[in-house]
């Protein structure tokens, strides 16, 4: 899914402009837009994806914004406290958790 990697382009685009929820309005609407991507696809969608990124490095880009997230803590907190429940659940529906 290309499609995600696009997502977390602009989250690593945004996250580094240091803008987010009420503190951090940017990083409510990425991570709107990345708790959407999972509601919407179907288990099959999901499987092909982490399919397809296993034994793939993460690019540059997405090293850079997990980096950002591990720098900043309240960043962290807020962006983990919009997607968290949300995938987790998706993922349990899907067997991709136990």
């Amino acid at each position: 899914m290309n499609h995600s990697l696009l997502k977390f382009a602009i989250v690593l685009a945004l996250l580094m402009t240091g803008t987010a929820s009420a503190q951090y309005p940017v990083m409510d609407m990425v991570a709107g837009n990345i708790v959407q991507k999972y509601q919407q696809s179907s288990c099959e969608q999901l499987w092909q994806e982490r399919a397809q990124k296993k034994g793939h490095p993460k690019s540059q880009k997405e090293q850079e914004a997990l980096q950002i997230l591990r720098n900043d803590p309240q960043m962290r907190a807020a962006f983990l406290d919009k997607v968290a429940a949300p995938i987790a659940s998706k993922m349990f529906e899907c067997g991709m958790i136990p």
